[in-house]
């Protein structure tokens, strides 16, 4: 039988017009699963360890310091400094105890340490517990996510650097 020169240029382009389908499915394809391989590392990466900081007055942290060692918290890093926010502002004597003035700043002290996700909450509520008065100028906690950990003396990565 004989086809036509429209009919043939139509059959060849309807399978270069597959091809091209068929090409483009593919590389959706590929995409998608980049994407998801990226997700997964994402989600892997970050789901494991937090960060808490916590900003509380200073007489606070001796009873706070025993509190997180009953919970079984392995290690923290506390430093002392002044801070300044809502709470009252400390009435301090002068040199010889004859006059008094109001300091711009309140000692404070910074509690930092490195959890497991799922020990985050049993933290949190043991320094809200120990330092908390329920009065403005308490302190705050803030809480991030962490990476990477890495303990340099045993090399040790991840959540197994934590203990």
């Amino acid at each position: 039988m004989f086809i036509s020169g429209f009919s043939r240029h139509n059959n060849l382009k309807m399978r270069y017009y597959d091809n091209n389908v068929i090409l483009q499915s593919y590389v959706i394809f590929l995409i998608c699963l980049k994407i998801f391989e990226n997700l997964i590392f994402f989600i892997y990466l970050c789901e494991n360890m937090k960060r808490i900081e916590a900003i509380v007055h200073s007489e606070k942290v001796p009873d706070l310091n025993e509190k997180l060692k009953e919970i079984g918290l392995k290690g923290c890093t506390i430093t002392d400094g002044k801070g300044r926010g809502k709470g009252p502002k400390p009435v301090v004597q002068s040199g010889r105890g004859t006059g008094k003035y109001t300091s711009e700043f309140s000692a404070r002290a910074s509690l930092s340490t490195v959890v497991d996700d799922s020990e985050v909450d049993k933290v949190v509520k043991t320094i809200l517990g120990a330092a908390s008065t329920g009065s403005p100028g308490d302190g705050k906690i803030f809480i991030s996510t962490v990476a990477e950990a890495i303990d340099i003396g045993t090399q040790k990565r991840g959540n197994e650097a934590l203990k």
